[in-house]
């Protein structure tokens, strides 16, 4: 079986999927110090007034603490608006009331750690593409080779992709804009293709 090790992203970008299409068992590295201001805790939609960040507030104790131990900060509406901005800019979409029944009630569990919260959503966009993968959690971080395919902290939000190996845009309807905007997250291209959105992910994955 081919093994992959990737941090966990929340919703992630369709780079996240190209990456990690051809592995069988994902190994999510919960272990390793949380990065501020990543993936790990906000993904990109598509709305009426163009790309928007949906981002998930934390606590103030994960100063220099492990990823599993990040907690969710609860105190904002953030899933109500979250959840709000999705279906005000996917509603409309072909799919999405077919998605929606089942996302829903995953964006407003409120699990104490963050980790707990992006798993099920990851699994939920794994089923939705119909892909049979294994997820699988780290216990402790490795700094020296590993026997997995090592892909962490390659997908980054600050650096565009188009300088990483992963992704190239293949465009597909969008509810909104004349142009094509590329890598949003997951949802965009399930809402807007559905059943073509495996398809779509294999034409954007880059020749290994």
């Amino acid at each position: 079986m081919k093994r992959v090790c990737v941090e966990p992203h929340y919703l992630p970008s369709l780079e996240f999927f190209c990456a990690v299409r051809d592995f069988d068992v994902l190994r999510l590295e919960v272990s390793e110090h949380f990065v501020k201001q990543s993936y790990r805790s906000r993904c990109n939609v598509l709305t009426a007034q163009g790309g928007q960040m949906l981002s998930i507030p934390l606590t103030a104790k994960h100063g220099k603490v492990q990823l599993r131990d990040v907690q969710l900060d609860y105190n904002p509406k953030w899933q109500t608006n979250h959840w709000r901005t999705l279906e005000s800019a996917y509603r409309k979409a072909p799919y999405f009331e077919h998605y929606a029944p089942d996302l829903e009630p995953l964006l407003r569990q409120r699990p104490v750690f963050l980790v707990d919260f992006l798993i099920p959503l990851l699994s939920f966009c794994l089923h939705s593409l119909g892909w049979n993968k294994k997820l699988e959690l780290t216990s402790v971080y490795e700094t020296g080779p590993m026997d997995d395919v090592d892909l962490r902290n390659l997908i980054l939000a600050k650096k565009s992709f188009e300088g990483r190996p992963f992704y190239r845009p293949c465009p597909y309807y969008q509810v909104f804009g004349k142009s094509f905007v590329p890598n949003l997250s997951v949802l965009d291209l399930l809402f807007c293709a559905g059943p073509e959105a495996n398809a779509v992910l294999a034409r954007s994955a880059m020749p290994k």
